[in-house]
């Protein structure tokens, strides 16, 4: 039996605007903004969104300003109400929760970190990453042991008793990192929280995403408006154009096979050997000799000297070691010209 979704969202929309439920659904939602602005001083944020994220998973909503991302995100938790539609967190339905439940959900279920840090001047990181526990009334002892470990996890061991001007950008954002992560929560929401760091700050929060992710296993939600930042991130990718959905896949379906021109525009810039893994274009097993293994999961640009440095081909395993099927330069450089000539995996 499947795991139950942790987040489940349908029929999503949120208009701004005088009676605004009367824009749901209908044939004016399809009208151009300043048209249906003109016509019912309406303005549709969101249309019609139906997702479902899996526990422990990496979901990431990407689109360019304006496409209705924050907007969804922050209607997760009501922070934004929505105009029609249902979202569900585990069995809660968070859209009929009443003011007891919703504090529940905020407090302890779902943390959020955003791009402005928030971060509390007059108080110690201790106290600004401990504040979430302090609004649980939690004691001090075990709220500030609690933050302790957790400035620990994102690499911030021995400062808490600094104060946020003393810090850098990055380190800021892995303070509101380490609050979000402080009171345990189920689900980690992120909106576009690395767009004001430097590149290379940026790269090493993305880095400490993902290294957080191996080690407390917390399904998030991650809304960007960077390509790159999304390929790295995500399991799965939801491009956002106008208020909808136009695609949602991995990445390796979102650069492969583009839904239309959006977004084919949106990823034409990106090697494919950055995304596809080795899984998708191996050929069955081979016998005989070979010139090592490399796991399923393998990027094929992380495969490109292996398969130059010998004309055998390379066996692909599974996480438990069995071999499963076979990779070879010609598979390679295929992938790298973006040919049609990449063998279908065995069983595909």
């Amino acid at each position: 039996m499947a795991p139950e979704a942790a987040i489940s969202v349908r029929g999503l929309w949120k208009v701004y605007g005088p009676r605004a439920e009367r824009i749901v659904g209908s044939a004016s939602a399809d009208l151009p903004r300043a048209e249906l602005e003109a016509r019912t001083g309406c303005v549709v944020a969101m249309r019609d969104i139906d997702m479902e994220v899996a526990p422990g998973e990496v979901f990431v909503v990407m689109g360019l300003s304006g496409s209705g991302k924050s907007t969804l995100v922050r209607c997760l938790t009501r922070l934004i109400e929505p105009t029609a539609g249902t979202v569900r967190i585990g069995d809660t339905d968070v859209t009929t929760a009443d003011r007891d439940q919703l504090l529940d959900i905020r407090r302890h279920r779902v943390s959020m970190v955003f791009q402005h840090f928030g971060l509390l001047p007059h108080r110690t990181l201790i106290d600004n990453v401990a504040f979430g526990l302090e609004v649980q009334h939690a004691d001090k002892k075990s709220r500030r042991a609690k933050a302790e470990q957790v400035l620990v996890l994102v690499g911030l061991g021995g400062l808490g008793m600094r104060k946020p001007d003393q810090l850098s950008g990055g380190m800021q954002q892995r303070v509101g990192l380490a609050r979000a992560l402080a009171t345990d929560p189920e689900i980690l929401l992120f909106d576009e929280p690395f767009s004001a760091l430097d590149p290379l700050i940026r790269r090493d929060m993305q880095d400490e995403v993902i290294r957080l992710r191996r080690e407390v296993n917390k399904t998030m939600v991650f809304i960007t408006h960077d390509l790159t930042e999304a390929l790295r991130l995500g399991d799965r990718i939801a491009i956002m154009r106008d208020g909808r959905f136009v695609q949602v896949g991995t990445p390796e379906d979102v650069v492969a096979n583009p839904a239309d021109e959006y977004v084919a525009n949106f990823v034409r810039d990106v090697p494919r050997s950055h995304v596809v893994a080795v899984g998708s274009v191996m050929m069955p097993p081979v016998s005989g000799d070979h010139a090592g293994t490399v796991p399923l999961t393998t990027k094929i640009r992380d495969v490109v000297a292996q398969v130059a440095a010998s004309p055998l081909p390379v066996h692909v395993v599974d996480a438990e070691g069995a071999v499963v099927g076979s990779i070879d330069r010609v598979t390679v450089l295929s992938v790298i010209a973006g040919a049609d000539l990449i063998p279908a995996a065995p069983g595909g």
